[in-house]
């Protein structure tokens, strides 16, 4: 059973899966599973899989529950921080949420920050202990904290279904985790919201993402639509100047 194989490949496990499927034996049943259908598991599913059957739950098509309501705040870099905590301060007495950072040193700082500031929070990152991690589940799901600051070690397989708000501090790797972040509320039939600061340097996502947007019927900022396009003249610029061979130097990123 090759579970969450879009994960695994894109942690760089596709040489392991390889090899794993080389070394079994030939007349093997096979059980891939995935959140998303990205090329990679395509590619993956054609070459080491027999006959294979596809079962699929809705759509192939990439795109987030349609039971939340996502919300996308262009905001510089430096300002990332006083936003968060403006929006710890509006948060009402039953809410819940876990804020996503790309790294684990942030959110360690965060923690730190905001645990100095009197706020009472957990975190959740692979250089924790697995005491650790599970004692910070447990607080998270029985509500003595209502903060989760994670990594996206809690964007897949993470069921507590009383999530109101996902907060998404440093935009994901890729659009496919940005679905899966999303996907933390909104759950068992009730309503959620997703807040996602996006800066000068995310860019080269913000096509994606007005995609996922069109496709949930959510409000889209005219800066990232504005953003898309400014990136969208970068790479043909880029092509240009390649075709011609000419160096092309370091971009500045945004704008």
């Amino acid at each position: 059973v090759l579970d969450e194989a879009d994960r695994m490949l894109d942690m760089g496990f596709e040489p392991q899966i390889m090899k794993i499927l080389l070394d079994i034996r030939p007349d093997r049943q096979t059980v891939m599973t995935s959140a998303t259908w990205p090329d990679g598991i395509r590619r993956l599913a054609k070459s080491y899989l027999k006959d294979p059957i596809i079962v699929y739950v809705g759509t192939l098509d990439l795109a987030a529950v349609d039971t939340v309501e996502q919300k996308i705040v262009i905001i510089p870099e430096e300002e990332k921080r006083a936003f968060t905590r403006f929006f710890i301060d509006t948060m009402k007495s039953d809410d819940k949420v876990i804020i996503f950072v790309g790294k684990k040193l942030t959110a360690d700082d965060l923690s730190s920050d905001f645990g100095l500031q009197g706020i009472p929070v957990q975190s959740l990152h692979g250089n924790r202990e697995q005491c650790d991690r599970e004692q910070a589940l447990e607080d998270f799901k029985k509500g003595r904290v209502r903060i989760l600051i994670a990594t996206d070690l809690a964007s897949r397989g993470l069921d507590v279904q009383d999530i109101t708000h996902v907060f998404n501090f440093d935009f994901p790797r890729n659009i496919e985790e940005y679905v899966h972040r999303v996907g933390r509320t909104g759950r068992a039939g009730r309503m959620g919201e997703a807040v996602t600061l996006v800066t000068r340097n995310d860019w080269r996502i913000a096509s994606e993402l007005i995609d996922i947007l069109e496709r949930g019927n959510q409000v889209i900022p005219e800066e990232l639509i504005s953003m898309a396009e400014r990136y969208k003249q970068f790479q043909l610029k880029k092509e240009m100047e390649k075709d011609l061979g000419r160096p092309w130097g370091r971009p500045r990123k945004g704008f």
